[in-house]
């Protein structure tokens, strides 16, 4: 793909942050609709009248992604209102609460978990089918993290859910190419800490300083197009997980606590 002009394009916990940055871009390209999903109504609103006044046709709607009915629902007047969502953007996440795993109530790591890993599981599920059968170049792109390419005290629930959001789309791209439907993409998105309030309190690792939200989406856009299955970044992550796999486990487990991994979440303060 060379841009999305002229393609559907719908983006999830699109308010504000890097959704809304996504949503922005399609509309600057000059996408033929842009819709937009999150469960910040007020914030929706906002982010849709922004997008219009700039030119873009934006539908947009209040969507709880972790309720299979809402999706379903919303996905049918998708369908009905402008046809074939060509570009995917699920990017739709939360972290709740800080401290160790047994300190945390069951609430927050069970809509971490519907929210980060089975959301997006649901939304593809809807507009999925119709991508292959349009036999046009389509592209879905699951922004995850790089919690989950290694494992980070404190944080225990959200890694889980990014490592299960970095497997679904990997297998899932990998179950298109095997069954020969090599127009549709998958992207798999695994940045650090970025810079938009989610992880105020976040303390640095070596040689990995928090991220830029244009820096993410500027990646993660160029790779979309493309059609590459993976964005890691910045280069520590790759490193890390390297080192990871090859060292013993308690070596490892020496080298990322020096270097920041496993102590960055010790102040998180979060939103």
């Amino acid at each position: 793909m060379q841009s999305v002009s002229g393609t559907n394009v719908l983006v999830t916990g699109a308010a504000m942050g890097l959704g809304k940055l996504f949503a922005t871009q399609a509309v600057k390209e000059g996408a033929a609709a842009v819709v937009l999903w999150d469960a910040n109504e007020a914030a929706l609103k906002e982010t849709a009248a922004e997008l219009e006044a700039a030119g873009g046709k934006v539908l947009y709607e209040a969507v709880d992604v972790t309720s299979q009915d809402r999706v379903t629902e919303a996905a049918e007047r998708v369908r009905t209102d402008i046809g074939t969502i060509h570009v995917l953007f699920n990017n739709a996440g939360i972290v709740r609460g800080n401290g160790y795993f047994w300190e945390n109530e069951p609430r927050d790591f069970l809509l971490t978990v519907e929210v980060n890993s089975i959301g997006p599981m649901l939304v593809t599920r809807e507009f999925l089918p119709a991508m292959i059968k349009s036999g046009t170049q389509c592209r879905i792109v699951n922004i995850a993290s790089s919690a989950g390419l290694n494992a980070i005290p404190r944080m225990a629930a959200y890694a889980a859910s990014k490592w299960a959001a970095i497997g679904f789309s990997d297998s899932v791209r990998l179950e298109l190419e095997q069954a020969g439907h090599d127009r549709v993409k998958v992207t798999t998105v695994c940045p650090t800490y970025i810079n938009t309030g989610m992880f105020d309190g976040a303390k640095g690792i070596l040689f990995t300083p928090m991220l830029e939200q244009e820096d993410v989406v500027d990646r993660t856009w160029q790779a979309m197009l493309a059609g590459r299955p993976f964005v890691v970044m910045p280069w520590t992550s790759k490193l890390n997980k390297v080192l990871s796999a090859v060292l013993p486990v308690r070596l490892r487990d020496v080298y990322l606590r020096r270097v920041g991994v496993y102590n960055s979440m010790d102040e998180f303060q979060g939103h």
